[in-house]
């Protein structure tokens, strides 16, 4: 399933539209996002940061720590999974062995940025990026790494210099070009975008497919925008994690105050909302069925559970 989903990772980023990919961290997640109808979904490293291990997106995480995440995530996963690799957490040399083990795990492809290490996020200030010169060695060897596995994995060069120490746009654009030429990266990550002038300029100069990622002034520009300054795809690193983050505290902060009529009140908004709640998806999203078919198929009838005679709780949400 890995090569099939590569291969339409590949297709999606050549189409008119750009590829939307929700982010977040958690396997239901992206199940969520495939069933919804998004065509891939993001891993991002800060997310995985935050919720998994409780830490700020500052280099602390390890290359294990993420690919074993990746696999969770790619593992339930019909839809692509591009994930965060970081650095490469090293020099070129473990950026080698961060692509295969990437590979390995099921993604159908990973960015790697061009900042010293210990990173920050790419929404931080604070930010170093290496020379010119280390970072394409290091895109090179990805690229190298990846083909002596799966040449259809997806690697993806992140430019973080604009918003970095000495850095400019005309530097991130310079690198973005060298990284697609010299390194032959499959697509850039332009980061910290600040103006729709400089994403159009940065999607006609880099000749590869470019995530021209913004960072400039809210509003952020509409889907229309992002079409027509042509870029191949859009990543919303915290989509899935920064509106249950609120949701929660919300409830949370509600439950205090009121008790369980802050629990029903919440249970009826979830019932009337126009898609439905979400509990009534849950078989979908947690391949429950397959359980009772595995069950089936495999387990003498008379060690078969008895599902007709026995219950269980009954969700509020369903």
């Amino acid at each position: 399933m890995a090569d099939d989903r590569r291969a339409r990772f590949r297709q999606a980023l050549k189409d008119p539209s750009p590829l939307l990919m929700p982010g977040g961290f958690s396997p239901i997640m992206a199940r969520m996002a495939q069933l919804v109808g998004f065509q891939a979904f993001y891993m991002s490293g800060s997310q995985t940061a935050a919720y998994v291990h409780g830490l700020p997106d500052v280099g602390l995480v390890t290359m294990r720590d993420m690919v074993d995440n990746a696999r969770r995530v790619a593992s339930v996963s019909e839809i692509p999974i591009f994930a965060d690799a970081d650095t490469g957490y090293g020099n070129a040399i473990n950026v080698h062995h961060t692509v295969q083990e990437y590979v390995r795990a099921g993604v159908a492809g990973i960015h790697l940025e061009d900042q010293e290490a210990p990173k920050k996020s790419g929404t931080m200030a604070g930010r170093r990026c290496i020379s010119r010169e280390e970072a394409i060695g290091k895109i090179k060897a990805a690229v190298a790494a990846k083909r002596e596995i799966d040449p259809e994995f997806v690697i993806c060069a992140r430019c973080d210099v604009i918003g970095a120490e000495g850095g400019s746009y005309e530097e991130a654009v310079g690198r973005s070009i060298a990284y697609a030429e010299e390194a032959e990266a499959d697509m850039v990550w332009l980061n910290n975008v600040q103006t729709l002038q400089e994403a159009e300029d940065a999607c006609r100069r880099i000749p590869c497919p470019v995530i021209p990622h913004w960072g400039g002034p809210p509003p952020a520009p509409s889907l229309e925008d992002w079409r027509n300054v042509g870029a191949a795809a859009l990543l919303f690193p915290a989509m899935t994690t920064s509106v249950g983050l609120q949701a929660a505290w919300d409830f949370l902060n509600d439950f205090k105050e009121r008790g369980m009529a802050a629990q029903e009140d919440w249970s009826q908004r979830a019932r009337n909302a126009p898609w439905g709640p979400v509990g009534k998806h849950s078989a979908e999203l947690l391949r429950g069925a397959r359980i009772r078919d595995l069950e089936d198929q495999y387990l003498p009838r008379e060690l078969q559970r008895d599902y007709e005679s026995t219950f269980g709780h009954r969700s509020s949400l369903d």
